[in-house]
């Protein structure tokens, strides 16, 4: 294993949910519509709003597969064609280290890991199966975030700092979600990328009825974490006759090259909308969704700019720089995000210990042999060292 003079800030770790992640505290006359288990054909799965859900194919991460094993897959190296499930290869029993924190913590020093953000596996894609139950859907994450402060804690020895689930679906819902979490002294929430669906139609992030949470969360000073999942965007797979139902591991090879893309969209609202113009101490850290849209939406940003200069009090692209830090993907152009951005906007993380990503977090210091041994340390400790720290405006 690689060795640093320092131990390192993962962004981007992740935990495989308890069994009861969402019933444990699920009000008992919501379970129907919210989150349910049944036994299907010998097999345990997951019903999310009366239907089983495709999010996760094995809900109950025992088995699991192994930490990285399609790094190579991810970097493009697949030169015998191998498929998915020979890629995954044979499976695992879950670790202790997986659901238990005492045991995480005892790895993440074996890893060199001083601190890191903790997100969900499965919870990431179940807003998007409950959209049409905006009510289920404050039940569940209600729910998943008093087990979350339970078996993780949103600080844990100020080592894991594990991040509360927040839908916009409810503004109020979601401002007492953050003010609960404040008093668990959180320093990371994390949203899915997107607008905000309703069965009446869609919401802007930047919408007014949201602008209590922003100002709670930048007077706060935590920091607001999009991370991959269940978006909704999968529909545009549809529009293209690919199917609209998000699988961790989809096959559709013409859905992986397709431009629509939720987190270049989510930062658009949030800079266009104006929401860090009004909430100048917002912290947005964007996770597990590369880095391939900045450049294109910097460019973007400018010519719009250049158009109706009238319609922003300062420059957008610059607002961009000022309040997002971004995760690249180990794959990406990361030079590229240098010059877009700064590498004090550069986080690293790991997605530790899902298959696409790295089974030694610290080897990510080889994807950036090419950086300077100052920006080496800003981006594998010092930029998300500084996010945990809460920065009250």
């Amino acid at each position: 294993m690689t060795q640093l003079d320092y131990r390192i800030f993962d962004a981007d770790h992740h935990y495989y949910e308890a069994e009861d992640a969402f019933t444990r505290h699920m009000d008992p006359k919501m379970r129907r519509r919210c989150m349910q288990w049944a036994d299907v054909d010998g097999k345990r799965k997951l019903m999310v709003g009366g239907k089983l859900c495709p999010f996760i194919p094995n809900p109950t991460f025992d088995p699991v597969a192994k930490p990285g094993c399609m790094d190579q897959f991810f970097r493009a190296k697949n030169p015998e064609g191998k498929g998915l499930k020979e890629l995954f290869g044979e499976l695992e029993p879950i670790r202790p280290e997986y659901r238990d924190r005492d045991a995480r913590v005892a790895l993440m020093d074996k890893q060199g890991i001083e601190a890191m953000f903790m997100f969900p596996t499965l919870g990431v894609g179940m807003e998007q199966a409950l959209k049409d139950d905006p009510e289920a859907i404050c039940a569940a994450f209600y729910a998943f975030n008093r087990w979350l402060e339970e078996d993780w804690g949103c600080n844990y020895l100020d080592r894991i700092f594990a991040a509360p689930y927040i839908s916009l679906v409810d503004p109020d819902f979601a401002v007492s979600e953050l003010e609960w979490a404040l008093e668990h002294d959180v320093r990371v929430v994390v949203m899915r990328s997107g607008p905000v669906m309703l069965p009446t139609g869609n919401r802007s992030l930047g919408h007014p009825d949201h602008d209590k949470f922003w100002a709670l969360a930048s007077q706060s000073g935590i920091t607001v974490a999009f991370h991959s999942g269940d978006s909704g965007y999968h529909s545009f797979n549809e529009f293209w006759g690919e199917g609209g139902h998000m699988k961790a591991f989809g096959t559709s090879l013409l859905g992986s090259v397709l431009s629509a893309n939720p987190i270049s969209d989510t930062v658009a609202s949030l800079v266009i909308d104006g929401v860090f113009d009004r909430h100048r101490n917002l912290r947005v850290a964007t996770i597990e969704s590369g880095s391939s849209w900045v450049k294109p939406l910097l460019k973007s940003l400018a010519k719009t700019y250049g158009q109706f200069p009238q319609a922003f009090s300062r420059d957008p692209a610059e607002t961009l720089r000022e309040h997002v830090w971004v995760s690249p993907y180990y794959e990406d152009d990361l030079q590229e995000l240098k010059a877009a951005i700064g590498s004090d906007r550069i986080i690293f993380g790991s997605d530790y210990p899902h298959a696409e990503g790295l089974a030694e977090p610290v080897s990510f210091i080889e994807d950036i042999a090419d950086f300077s041994a100052d920006e080496q340390r800003l981006i594998m400790r010092d930029n998300g060292m500084a996010l945990i720290q809460r920065r009250p405006a």
